[in-house]
């Protein structure tokens, strides 16, 4: 194996060795999972047990599976859980039983449209039972007696999700969550959780400003669960951002959280301009993944989601073609890049006062003409100062200042510490 030289690459790694666990919203799927990312970054882990209220939902019963498959008259497996966990609909009640093809047939899911794809289905709150496979194969299969068998386990247990915090300098939080309760879909959900997993590692080598709280939780009722324990907490969670679909190829989409103008909106807007990336701002819809939880009307947080192409906008979603040739470490490194100059500008964004308001103060005397003599971009930099002057009134933030002038934040960011240090201006 070659080395891993770059962080794409070591969140590629990190997609590869996650990719053949069986993932449900309950089970030893998710546990292993996190067991994985916690080898990255310490975790803390949460068992929530089945039957227990969370807001309007109720914890499910636990699924384990260990083996399914579909056997011809031979004994061969014509369709086998140990090739792929996309094989089983996900939630499967136990079955052992020996039917013909026509009495099978009800419970099989295909992608007729793209016949040699395998679904992904699931049946969380319906007793149910079905496989998934090609349209390839079900073609393939004569009439006759198959063997049919999923040996699974739904019973109470937990509903498991883990935290990882990285400590700022004040109690407020940004939130960074994704899902772990999907299979074999190495997009859609892996891709955002690698990148997550590397987010995290690098503000813990900063000393950041807010309290960042990363939630690794299943889709929906995870999500909605971590909201009925953390009422408290919730209070104190000042931005947040969803990562999904993290690793395709496509161009970067940021959709605006419910408020529409929370600041993450106006920051992820502003870098994703200012890097001159492609991009797609959406605005929100309450469907997708669990920005929809976060923003609900009760708590109306400001989260938004970013992505690349985003859920159901790509044909491999949902299906075996959304697998670990489908994500790219380059893709995955550019959503870490974008995640990290958003949290920058969050990060560094604050309102000041000028403290000589009356005139423009003389910058000369203090030196601050003289600290950008010979620099490329003194114009910029001189404008840069002279914006954050004037709209230092304790009413703008760093973030206005840079959608005004037009100037990029790190140049007003620069600025003001400089004004600071002068003692110009206060925060």
């Amino acid at each position: 194996m070659a080395p891993v030289t770059t962080p794409g690459e070591e969140m590629y790694a990190l997609v590869e060795r996650m990719y053949p666990l069986c993932r449900s919203i309950t089970g030893d799927g998710v546990r292993a999972t996190l067991d994985i990312v916690g080898e990255y970054v310490p975790l803390q882990v949460h068992e929530v047990p089945t039957g227990t209220q969370v807001l309007d939902w109720t914890v499910p019963q636990e699924w384990n599976i260990r083996d399914a498959y579909i056997a011809d008259g031979s004994g061969r497996r014509v369709v086998d859980f140990a090739a792929s966990s996309l094989h089983v609909l996900g939630y499967s009640v136990p079955v052992s039983a020996t039917m013909p093809l026509a009495e099978l047939r009800p419970h099989l899911h295909t992608l007729p449209d793209h016949p040699s794809w395998v679904p992904y289905r699931t049946s969380y709150y319906r007793p149910e039972w079905g496989f998934c496979l090609s349209q390839d194969t079900l073609d393939s299969m004569p009439d006759g007696e198959y063997e049919v068998r999923i040996d699974s386990t739904l019973a109470d247990g937990h509903l498991t999700y883990a935290e990882h915090v990285v400590p700022g300098q004040v109690a407020d939080e940004v939130i960074v969550s994704c899902h772990v309760c999907h299979p074999s879909l190495a997009n859609d959900n892996l891709a955002g959780v690698a990148v997550a997993v590397f987010l995290a590692r690098a503000l813990a080598e900063e000393t950041p400003y807010y309290t960042y709280r990363f939630i690794f939780a299943p889709g929906t009722i995870g999500a909605i669960t971590w909201l009925a324990r953390n009422a408290e907490r919730v209070q104190r969670v000042a931005h947040g951002l969803v990562l999904a679909c993290a690793g395709d190829p496509g161009r970067l989409t940021y959709k605006r959280s419910r408020r529409g103008d929370a600041e993450i909106d106006r920051v992820l807007r502003h870098v994703l301009a200012a890097s001159e990336r492609p991009h797609r701002i959406t605005e929100f819809t309450p469907y997708g993944y669990d920005e929809r939880q976060y923003c609900s009307p009760g708590f109306d947080l400001g989260v938004g989601s970013l992505s690349r192409t985003p859920y159901a906008g790509y044909p491999e979603y949902h299906t075996s073609a959304d697998n670990l040739d489908f994500v790219a470490p380059e893709a995955m490194e550019d959503t870490l890049a974008v995640c990290r100059e958003a949290f920058a500008v969050l990060d560094r964004n604050r309102t000041y006062v000028n403290l000589s308001p009356y005139g423009e103060p003389q910058l000369g005397r203090r030196g601050l003409y003289d600290s950008l003599g010979g620099r490329s971009d003194a114009k910029q930099a001189q404008m840069a100062m002279l914006w954050v002057l004037s709209l230092s009134d304790g009413e703008h933030t760093l973030l206005d200042v840079a959608e005004r002038a037009g100037l990029p934040f790190a140049a007003v960011a620069a600025a003001a510490d400089a004004l600071h240090d002068a003692e110009l201006i206060k925060a």
